[in-house]
């Protein structure tokens, strides 16, 4: 896979690049907006496990999916993204 030799990728701690395999196979084939979904979900499932992804690390996932997806899709990610920060962020207040 493409992604996992980004040089960002061996500077990860090994149980997140495990996740981060875990998050492509679950979105292989998926469209734009199931993606953001699925990788939110899995970010979520991380902090309950007490790991957490510095906002580098999220924005490097999320430019990694949306390698080879078209305009749309990309834009698609983008609006679910912001979605789910906006619901974190009434959720926290």
């Amino acid at each position: 896979m493409k992604w996992m030799e980004h040089p960002q990728m061996k500077h990860l701690d090994p149980l997140k690049q495990e996740l981060i395999r875990m998050a492509f196979e679950r979105t292989r084939g998926k469209s734009g907006k199931s993606l953001a979904p699925i990788m939110m979900s899995i970010i979520t499932g991380a902090n309950k496990k007490g790991i957490r992804f510095s906002q580098e690390e999220i924005e490097l996932l999320l430019q990694m999916l949306k390698e080879g997806k078209s305009s749309e899709e990309k834009a698609q990610i983008d609006q679910m993204v912001a979605f789910v920060n906006a619901a974190w962020k009434k959720r926290s207040n």
